[in-house]
């Protein structure tokens, strides 16, 4: 439908950037205004022209630093398309199918900005229904933008549909049963974060043999049975996040950041390990000083220094720079 240098209205088609259920989306170039964007081409080209235009006008309500912006929809050539803006990165995907599991630090301050994309979702009454890693976007500067909301819908909607969307390994519960909720889209950010820690998936794809035990929570267990160094305290949240009772599981995506922000707070809080000491000469009783570092080693306490964070941006949550009146990655001034 769309090939490499075709030109569409201004834009330019530069390349394919990945393909789904529902559309395929190309880097392309705003030839007036020399600015990368990406274009969304829905596969199902004949809907009715109301219909394609749910998507963009759905999207275009949810202006946050943490959700992928929409710029306009067009049809040109008898083709429509949904200009988005660009994030150059990798998805979240990507980097954890790569580089294993995130350190401890990188993978809260990530769960964190999803749950700011989801939060804000949910006050306009919007469903994503299809969160996971391919649709997380991390750009080099570690701004995290949730994209492709292609399968959200408003929660009035949502509640009355019986059908069944979603990527199974990331679907709450009840979303196999048509049913999507709030609680819903926080299970699938409990599975993302149990998959950034442990670097795996807290099970297979469900089959329909196991949807029974999924729903009993036979699936999941602890991460810290993977991982016995992620504190307690972590597994519980993430644990909450995934209980298959949508009762007991976290109802609202500023439940979850607000627990993961103070069990963050309480980790850098955490007196940083003691260097280890050698008893200066003059025998016992003497003075005791830090022992000699090994060539190129750093000292405990300097190792430490990539959680010694104690301000956070009030918009998007990520950490602060000691000086500094602005977000460096929002720009809200402090």
């Amino acid at each position: 439908m769309v090939f490499r240098g075709q030109t569409l209205g201004k834009y330019k088609v530069i390349e394919p950037l990945g393909s789904g259920g529902f559309a395929t989306v190309y880097l392309a170039e705003d030839t007036w205004i020399d600015k990368r964007v990406a274009l969304k081409v829905p596969h199902r080209q004949n809907l009715d022209f109301g219909e394609l235009l749910k998507e963009p006008r759905l999207l275009a309500s949810l202006g946050h630093p943490n959700i992928v912006t929409v710029i306009t929809a067009e049809k040109q050539d008898n083709v429509f398309f949904i200009v988005m803006e660009y994030v150059p990165g990798d998805t979240l995907e990507t980097i954890v199918i790569e580089g294993g599991p995130l350190e401890m630090m990188r993978a809260l301050d990530y769960t964190a900005q999803i749950c700011n994309a989801v939060e804000h979702a949910h006050k306009h009454n919007v469903l994503h229904r299809d969160l996971r890693p391919a649709n997380v976007f991390v750009t080099d500067k570690g701004l995290v933008k949730v994209g492709d909301f292609g399968t959200a819908r408003v929660i009035e909607l949502a509640a009355h549909g019986t059908t069944v969307i979603g990527s199974p390994p990331y679907m709450a519960p009840e979303q196999f049963d048509g049913r999507a909720v709030f609680a819903s889209d926080l299970y699938s950010i409990g599975v993302t974060a149990y998959q950034m820690l442990t670097g795996t998936l807290p099970y297979d794809t469900p089959t329909p043999a196991d949807l029974l035990r999924l729903k009993r929570g036979e699936l999941v267990t602890s991460m810290r049975l993977l991982n016995s160094a992620i504190p307690k305290a972590i597994d519980d949240i993430v644990m909450k996040a995934l209980s298959a009772d949508v009762g007991t599981r976290y109802q609202q995506a500023d439940d979850l950041l607000n627990d993961l922000l103070s069990a963050r707070r309480d980790l850098v809080r955490r007196p940083p390990p003691v260097v280890a000491t050698v008893a200066a000469p003059g025998g016992a009783g003497a003075e005791s000083r830090p022992a000699p570092l090994r060539s190129g080693a750093t000292p405990t306490r300097l190792r430490t220094r990539d959680v010694l964070v104690a301000r956070f941006c009030r918009q998007c949550r990520k950490p602060l720079p000691a000086r500094g009146p602005s977000c460096p990655f929002c720009g809200e001034t402090q």
